[in-house]
């Protein structure tokens, strides 16, 4: 089974993720990041394969719900802006980061 559109679709939202939730992960190792995206798109072109293009979109879809509960329920539930990450102090203690630097 030709598995190129469930990877292309993978790797756009990887793309646009990035670019506006980049900096939820500011402090995540470079090679940490990566290497999330080489096995998503690995584990994305296994399931098509192996189970069809239905499971690899509940394999893509589950992921982005979970995001979405915790960008949109979660973060806020604790006092943190789901979309910008602030105050960061607090969003820091959350990830295990040291705090940021005063200005």
């Amino acid at each position: 089974m030709d598995s190129w559109f469930e990877v292309a679709l993978v790797a756009a939202i990887f793309a646009i993720g990035n670019i506006l939730f980049g900096h939820f992960e500011e402090r995540t190792p470079k090679w940490r990041r990566v290497l999330k995206v080489i096995l998503f798109l690995a584990v994305t072109r296994a399931v098509s394969v192996q189970f069809g293009r239905p499971w690899s979109f509940v394999f893509i879809a589950l992921p982005i719900v979970f995001v979405l509960i915790i960008h949109g329920w979660w973060l806020p539930r604790n006092g943190i802006n789901g979309w910008t990450g602030e105050p960061k102090e607090r969003y820091y203690a959350f990830r295990g980061w040291k705090p940021p630097p005063s200005h």
